[in-house]
């Protein structure tokens, strides 16, 4: 097979052509012995990640600096803004342009849609989107499609649930878009109130990728092969009776899982509140904290890619 990868930043799943994705996902699948500790690797020795983190992260920001290390390399950075020069009125070029100065490559989440797109811009090095406002989170998205194809066997074909705030999530809607290219069937579960966007609905249309709606979790879940879980933000709501009204539909426990398709798979991108009953991990349809793990492996696939396009894996 002959890989294809042609990135100098990485801002927007949209802007990853198919064989783009497989290129990263089938180097993420020979990077799982690393990532597990089971062979050691010196792919980027010498190599300066720097992790710029605006706002609140745990597995995002774990995993990239996991991925560095387990490929050989060493982390610079901050998760508190107000520890840095931002906190004297530094603009967000400036601080890129010193960090792309001391590091090969940035990892930056901010609150502010755009941002990303911005540091691209005016970073001499290869600038990776870990989330930026209610824009896009495409290392999740790689990572999500990842999970599925290991689990699943394949993307294509598969019909996948995904449920929760599907409005205003960044995670569903970057994720809705890669999955088109696979031709899946596709069920959004969520009320009219918290249903996708137009503008997302619209473009599957265009590529011919079916969907349907439901209300909730009880009239779909056992003609799912993925049900994805997200998490409904209580603070978008004006009170605690109008959240469990819209929320009760979407929690998730075994009691639901007793007619469920024998190999269905449940993912959720963490962190989770009240969505998935505890219960549930302990049930062989349980992936998201293996979904999780496949953070390292993906984003290690994608770093090495972008530091060195003409030859990903070392053997």
């Amino acid at each position: 097979m002959i890989e294809m990868f042609d990135k100098d930043h990485v801002v927007s799943i949209k802007e990853f052509k198919r064989e783009e994705i497989d290129t990263v996902l089938d180097n993420a699948k020979e990077m799982l012995p690393v990532a597990e500790g089971e062979r050691i690797s010196h792919e980027l020795d010498g190599k300066i990640l720097a992790t710029l983190f605006f706002e609140p992260s745990t597995r995002t920001m774990l995993s990239f600096e996991a991925a560095m290390i387990r490929l050989g390399g060493r982390i610079i950075g901050f998760s508190n803004p107000k520890q840095s020069s931002v906190k004297k009125g530094e603009t967000l070029a400036d601080t890129i342009r010193m960090a792309s100065s001391y590091a090969d490559i940035i990892v930056l989440r901010h609150p502010q849609e755009g941002a990303a797109r911005l540091a691209s811009k005016f970073s001499s090095k290869p600038v990776i989107n870990a989330g930026d406002g209610a824009g896009q989170h495409p290392t999740q998205t790689l990572l999500d499609l990842f999970t599925i194809r290991e689990e699943k066997g394949g993307i294509s074909g598969k019909h996948i649930g995904i449920a929760g705030d599907l409005k205003y999530g960044r995670t569903v809607h970057s994720l809705t878009h890669a999955l088109a290219m696979y031709g899946v069937e596709l069920t959004f579960i969520a009320p009219e109130a918290l249903q996708m966007p137009k503008e997302n609905t619209r473009e599957l249309k265009r590529e011919g990728i079916e969907y349907k709606k439901a209300p909730g979790l009880e009239s779909v879940i056992d003609e799912l092969d993925v049900l994805y879980m997200t998490r409904i933000q209580r603070e978008r709501f004006p009170n605690e009776e109008e959240y469990e009204k819209v929320a009760s539909g979407l929690k998730l426990d075994t009691d639901m899982l007793e007619n469920v398709r024998d190999e269905m798979i449940i993912m959720h991108p963490l962190p989770r509140v009240d969505e998935i009953s505890s219960d549930v991990d302990h049930t062989k349809y349980a992936k998201y904290f293996q979904q999780a793990a496949n953070g390292v492996p993906t984003r290690m696939a994608l770093m090495s890619l972008l530091l060195d396009k003409s030859s990903v894996v070392k053997r």
